[in-house]
């Protein structure tokens, strides 16, 4: 039983989170009063299938939860791997100092239904979202709770319902973040069988 575990090292609970958090990173789009915004994430989940509801974490001092905060949605957009540098660059740069979407050169017209920005390049699917007013997780945390009113991805990796992360779409394949610009690319799907 010991030799089973020889590997296993403890981690520091400052990178706990890590052990869990490598979901897909998303860029999170905000825009209010002729003012936008883009960021990073790499904290966000499906919380409720119906109505769609998602939990993703901004962190209250941010430019976008305060756009987020004043106009009541969001997009989340996901990035595919060929994005790698662009979700590293609005991440680690404030929205505050300039507008991030005419720094980097990212296109996007404004969702159907939020008027949140959507990115026409660089994504593989985003979400169009309404904040759900939770005030006494806004105050205490950085969790941001959302309805989905809108959805969209791109045929060539999602149909049908499901990921398809191929050789011939490798650019497609979601980031995951790994702490400290390192991202690995979702790939090499394998198929479970049913145990006996």
């Amino acid at each position: 039983m010991t030799q089973q575990f020889e590997h296993f090292k403890p981690v520091a609970l400052n990178h706990a989170s890590r052990l869990l958090n490598h979901g897909p990173t998303v860029l999170v789009t905000s825009a209010h009063a002729g003012r936008r915004n883009i960021m990073a994430a790499a904290w966000s989940m499906p919380v409720e299938f119906t109505p769609p509801r998602v939990a993703v974490v901004i962190d209250k001092n941010t430019f976008s939860r305060e756009l987020i905060a004043a106009s009541g949605v969001f997009a989340v957009c996901i990035p595919g791997a060929a994005a790698a540098d662009l979700a590293y660059a609005v991440g680690t740069s404030s929205g505050r100092e300039g507008d991030k979407f005419e720094r980097f050169g990212i296109a996007a017209r404004p969702g159907g239904l939020t008027g949140a920005p959507l990115l026409s390049s660089a994504c593989v699917a985003w979400l169009e979202c309404r904040l759900i007013p939770e005030r006494h997780v806004e105050d205490a945390y950085d969790t941001c709770f959302a309805e989905v009113l809108a959805a969209a991805a791109d045929e060539r990796v999602f149909s049908d319902g499901h990921w398809s992360f191929r050789e011939d779409n490798a650019d497609l394949h979601t980031l995951h973040h790994l702490g400290a610009g390192h991202f690995a690319r979702a790939s090499a799907m394998i198929k479970a069988k049913a145990l006996p």
